[in-house]
């Protein structure tokens, strides 16, 4: 057979793809990962026409074509000879982001700001829930007690463990957001600092009516005001400081930089949002209150429906705080708080989430996040929740969770149900109704509802496929190299048999969490979930391909068959980090013979599964082809033809 023409294949690829569309160009084991331009430009069915193709896709913004290994690094060797450009992983990265446009490149950076962030928020959150259960009249009153006996030092020691997070959120947001903005992330720190200065009228206060505070007027027209608990005030800030930063950099002279840069960005972001943005939404969160006022007294439950649903998006955007206004009022002049109520459904439907994700995710840093935002979540935190799960993937879970919150305060609103206080949520929120027994019992009874209904249609419908994947930790891969140094090599390897190259549990290729290899596009063949992090050789043979990131080899035998071995999905992503190669193609093998240590844990940080797939490439030559499942240990038998 001859040679195929890999210079006129890559030049099709190219003709086809559109060199002008091509951002950059990498590969990986079996596919060419072009990043382009605009994908909706390329014809699909004419690449998968030329010779060599197997198959395209779009996925993790880059345009994918399937070539099968050791075939993509000589099409892209030709390519490289084209002209083509190639980025570094961080342009690659920013590249694949500025792709993503709307909803999700929105969804995208939240989760990048918030996810650093999440367990502070969750560790105060239990700190909150634990002071509002043991610091509460209620509560001490069932033991013949107040608060009253508390001693002044012990308040204010908790208070500072409680309180501090909270008290600076704005101060922390802002630091988060001005990393993933791309600035210096000090500036930023400082600038959430002065959003939540103690000279500024506090936020708080300024919401509570009859306490004498109110905000100070410039010019006679604007008020400050300070804005704590305000996220999307936080984000901003740190959004156009960071802009004006990288801008001024690329001007300012190097003498002045250093000093200069810093000054101009936090006096003019400063002055911004205190004289602009935070007056614009000091009057969003006055027209907020007037119109909360007036849902409530909308009947048939229409009213209570459209606050259960409102709410957490307020809590996302750090207006909730104005409720504070209205609840208080409602107290000094009836006695009882319906807002609170109405708004409480949430928190349960958010512990309903968090279940789901628990008993149904595979990815234990997901089950581990869902159970800490849970806890947080029963003492009234819910930002770990929100940020860590909800708005973290695809939106149906925060879409559930939004309707079965309404549809929960419907029902209250109907049944007439309010609070005799406020400030408890979830678990410490049925202190306020033990007043009466009707509304206790009713209370009880809709959030238990709220909880169980999110629970299940989350199950069902709200788990995206990404977090279907185990991750599980073992020790690393230096450690478990010294265990066992080098695997046995003295295995007497059989004709027509493909033995495990890694312990762990085998399960069919169509079950590989990756579209190709789960479609047999690259062969037939198995995925092991490891246990370890060592590969070693499946059989006696010879070293055919690998991969430049040390993540994939390829592999004959002497009965010709041709095997890859390619360890997780997407790794090529860690452009080697994480990887060590011991081999290097031409090179023979025996059986057991060590080929790649990886690092799981660095896979998992990366949020790439990191199942190890062995594939028989060419298993179209032979008449059939045998798969053992479940565990293994290394050097089993797992395949066979």
């Amino acid at each position: 057979m001859a040679e195929p023409n890999y210079q006129e294949v890559a030049q099709q690829i190219v003709n086809i793809v559109g060199k002008d569309n091509i951002i950059s160009a990498t590969h990986c084991a079996t596919r060419l990962r072009l990043i382009v331009k605009d994908k909706d430009t390329i014809d699909g069915k004419a690449l998968e026409k030329i010779s060599l193709v197997k198959g395209t896709f779009f996925n993790a913004g880059q345009y994918q074509i399937i070539l099968g290994t050791g075939i993509v690094n000589k099409v892209f060797g030709e390519m490289s000879a084209i002209g083509l450009s190639t980025l570094s992983k961080a342009e690659q990265d920013a590249a694949v982001k500025a792709q993503q446009k709307g909803i999700k490149r929105l969804m995208r950076t939240l989760g990048d700001i918030f996810v650093p962030i999440i367990p502070i928020i969750a560790a105060t959150g239990l700190f909150l829930g634990l002071k509002g259960c043991l610091f509460n009249d209620n509560v001490l009153a069932l033991f013949g007690t107040t608060t009253a006996i508390i001693p002044e030092y012990v308040a204010t020691l908790v208070n500072v463990l409680t309180e501090t997070a909270f008290a600076f959120l704005p101060a922390i947001i802002c630091w988060s957001a001005y990393k993933v903005f791309g600035g210096m992330p000090v500036i930023g720190l400082v600038l959430g600092l002065m959003l939540v200065s103690p000279i500024l009228p506090n936020a708080y206060s300024v919401a509570t009516p009859g306490n004498g505070i109110d905000a100070i007027m410039a010019f006679g027209v604007i008020p400050l005001v300070g804005c704590q608990g305000s996220v999307l005030t936080a984000i901003l800030t740190a959004l156009i400081g960071a802009t004006l930063e990288k801008k001024l950099r690329k001007v300012m002279p190097n003498a002045l930089d250093l000093i200069m840069t810093p000054f101009v960005v936090m006096l003019f972001t400063f002055l911004v949002v205190i004289l602009g943005i935070g007056p614009v939404m000091h009057i969003v969160e006055l027209k907020l209150v007037a119109i909360v006022e007036f849902l409530v007294t909308i009947p048939f439950g229409i009213g209570g429906f459209i606050i259960g649903a409102t709410y957490p998006l307020l809590v996302i955007t750090g207006l909730h705080h104005t409720y504070t206004m209205i609840e208080t009022s409602l107290l000094a002049n009836t006695g009882f708080n319906p807002v609170i109520t109405l708004c409480a459904m949430y928190g349960f439907a958010n512990v309903g989430t968090c279940l789901a994700f628990f008993f149904k995710a595979k990815k234990e840093s997901v089950r581990q996040t869902s159970i800490g935002a849970m806890l947080s979540q029963l003492f009234g935190i819910s930002e770990p929740v929100l940020f860590g799960i909800q708005l973290r993937y695809n939106l149906r879970p925060l879409i559930i969770m939004l309707l079965t919150s309404g549809a929960g305060a419907a029902l209250l609103s109907i049944m007439n149900i309010q609070s005799n206080s406020y400030g408890l949520a979830v678990l410490p929120s049925y202190l306020m109704y033990i007043y009466e027994w009707r509304q206790l019992l009713w209370y009880f009874i809709i959030s238990i509802l709220a909880t169980v209904v999110c629970f299940v249609l989350t199950y069902l419908f709200g788990i995206p496929k990404e977090v279907m994947v185990a991750d599980e930790d073992t020790t690393a891969p230096e450690q478990q190299a010294q265990e066992s140094q080098a695997a046995s090599t003295g295995v007497k390897a059989l004709p027509g048999v493909v033995y495990a190259p890694v312990a762990g549990k085998v399960i069919p290729s169509e079950e590989i969490p990756d579209e190709t290899f789960a479609a047999g596009v690259l062969g037939r063949g198995v995925g092991i979930e490891p246990t370890e992090g060592i590969v070693v050789a499946p059989f006696d043979g010879e070293i055919s391909s690998v991969t430049d990131t040390h993540h994939a080899v390829g592999i004959t035998s002497p009965d010709g068959m041709e095997v890859l071995i390619h360890v997780g999905v997407d790794t090529v992503d860690m452009q080697g980090e994480g990887f060590q190669c011991f081999v290097q193609e031409g090179q023979k093998v025996r059986a057991g013979d060590k080929l790649i240590v990886f690092d799981r844990k660095k896979i998992a940080a990366a949020k790439h599964p990191d199942v190890v797939v062995l594939l028989v490439t060419n298993s179209d030559d032979f008449e059939s082809l045998t798969i053992q499942t479940g565990s293994c240990q290394k050097l089993d038998k797992v395949i066979s033809i």
